[in-house]
């Protein structure tokens, strides 16, 4: 993973094309539990398209990307809503993808610029910042990918969890904080979920699950 190249999104192919949503209204509800948004993958909420480097698709109740171009970032939006203030949780199934492969959560995402949380089977992580047209930024690790030893090495499937509230980044594996950041460059926006192909990567293959998103004060 450290000789990912770091992507710039003006020169990057995104692989979402369409992004099919709840009615006007749902995702926009705050439950008593203060969940915002809850999926098991079931309907099709998020959005989906294949082209030659990449594949998002519903596969066997979960959303599964494909990516089949070396150092090629993807991601994947269950609508359009603007959200600030959220704790994400998503399990992520490894297909026996490649070490280096990074995938995760992003959100304030407006425009092409946004917050993402990633690790990789390896057990490194990052929290970053992403702003088109210029090279990613990690806030963690003096700018650098990290390693954690709470991050299983190749496991057959990881639950990943993030907070973006009031410029405080925090990233979650199994439940424990891993990483934290402090950065307000991005207040709001919209969420997503991720995969990153790195520059050696032969297979990069995951499946997402049991996405849930709650308010934060």
């Amino acid at each position: 993973m450290q000789g990912k190249i770091r992507f710039v999104l003006a020169i990057m192919t995104l692989a979402l094309i369409t992004s099919s949503c709840r009615a006007v209204g749902d995702s926009e509800t705050q439950s008593d539990d203060g969940v915002l948004l809850s999926d098991d993958f079931s309907s099709m909420m998020w959005g989906t398209g294949t082209d030659a480097d990449s594949s998002i698709e519903y596969m066997y109740g979960a959303l599964q990307m494909i990516v089949n171009r070396r150092n090629h970032f993807v991601w994947s939006k269950p609508n359009e809503e603007i959200y600030e203030n959220v704790h994400m949780e998503v399990s992520v199934i490894n297909h026996g993808t490649d070490s280096t492969t990074a995938f995760g959560l992003i959100c304030n995402l407006t425009d092409g610029n946004f917050y993402y949380f990633g690790i990789t089977p390896a057990g490194q992580y990052a929290i970053a910042l992403a702003r088109e047209g210029v090279a990613d930024i990690f806030l963690t690790n003096d700018d650098a990918w990290g390693d954690s030893a709470l991050i299983a090495v190749n496991a057959d499937s990881y639950r990943l969890g993030a907070d973006c509230s009031n410029g405080i980044l925090n990233l979650y594996v199994e439940g424990q904080v891993i990483a934290s950041a402090l950065d307000a460059t991005y207040s709001s926006g919209q969420v997503a979920l991720f995969t990153w192909s790195d520059v050696d990567a032969v297979t990069t293959s995951v499946s997402f699950d049991d996405f849930v998103m709650k308010a934060l004060p």
